[in-house]
């Protein structure tokens, strides 16, 4: 069934979001030839439309998400210092509306200049929050990268749709199945479900430092700047998987986010966008197949980034 490639591989990796291609570079850092299946172009991928602001939200606090993260957040701030396309250090603060536990939360080992906030920093309505340097990622700019590092390095993409994992077998022994929300199907997984995310975009008036508001009653939000805009979020919906953009949402985004940051009223907007981050009950699965002829790599929803590096470097040791 199989479009050709070139040569003989020895790992596909289905998919070419963050998860696929981190993993496929990995994959050829061991010395094996790789191929990527995809069925999307690579800006069409949930990857391309996150915010990517290293935070590990929403994914279990378990040891191995821990490690991931760190591995990750270590590998941003290296390519950061490189001056890898799209990736940045920046300035970060997290508001709480609860207080939270006495010492470091459980990522804060991963973060070299954790700061508890003092009340004055955190402002009258939040009762706790952090400061810290964080990995920032303009997905735009990163993942051309990323493709281009893969091709560099012999990799070959094929474009083709999979109704069933074991047709990736057509190009190599071992699959590595990196395919987000395609996995509740192509594993017959019901732990996979989409977490709708709207978001908007409004041009950047000079802000630095990004904010996340943890648990805002009034809503997902968070305020991320980028080279020339600021994406403003945000909306976290389980199961639905409608991707028009919400002119009423939009709205209340906007009001949300100018309130908490007055330098953004008057900020023209310049665009909207959805995305539905590939999340799993239970957590991400990342293991082989009894078999060991398959590799899962999926299930990372709203935290692709900020797991990436570190499940790229499991998933490739679970192929050997």
């Amino acid at each position: 069934m199989g479009d050709a490639v070139g040569g003989a591989k020895d790992v596909v990796v289905a998919g070419s979001g963050i998860i696929g291609l981190t993993t496929a570079i990995r994959l050829q850092e061991k010395g094996l030839r790789v191929v990527v299946v995809t069925a999307d172009g690579l800006l069409s991928t949930t990857s391309a439309v996150a915010a990517a602001v290293w935070f590990p939200v929403a994914t279990g606090t378990s040891g191995r998400v821990a490690d991931w993260s760190a591995t990750a957040f270590a590998e941003f701030a290296r390519q950061a210092a490189q001056g890898v396309p799209g990736v940045s250090m920046r300035s970060t603060r997290m508001l709480e509306h609860q207080r939270q536990p006495s010492g470091l939360p459980w990522w804060g080992d991963a973060v070299p200049d954790l700061h508890r906030l003092t009340a004055a920093e955190r402002g009258p309505d939040c009762a706790d929050g952090w400061s810290f340097t964080a990995p920032a990622v303009e997905m735009p700019l990163y993942l051309p990268w990323l493709l281009g590092r893969f091709i560099d390095n012999g990799g070959e993409i094929v474009h083709r749709r999979l109704d069933a994992l074991d047709q990736a077998l057509a190009w190599a022994p071992v699959v590595v199945n990196a395919t987000g929300l395609a996995a509740r199907q192509l594993c017959d997984d019901p732990a996979v479900h989409p977490v709708r995310g709207q978001l908007v975009l409004v041009r950047n008036p000079g802000l630095p430092s990004s904010t996340r508001i943890q648990d805002d009653p009034a809503g997902y939000t968070y305020i991320h700047p980028r080279s020339a805009d600021v994406v403003l979020g945000g909306t976290f919906e389980p199961d639905d998987w409608n991707t028009t953009p919400d002119p009423a949402i939009a709205e209340a985004i906007l009001a949300r986010c100018t309130a908490r940051i007055p330098e953004l009223r008057g900020a023209r907007v310049i665009g909207h966008a959805v995305g539905l981050r590939p999340a799993r009950h239970g957590g991400p699965r990342l293991e082989a197949d009894p078999a060991g002829r398959i590799v899962h790599n999926y299930g990372h929803g709203g935290a692709g980034v900020t797991l990436s590096w570190g499940c790229a470097d499991a998933a490739a040791e679970l192929v050997g």
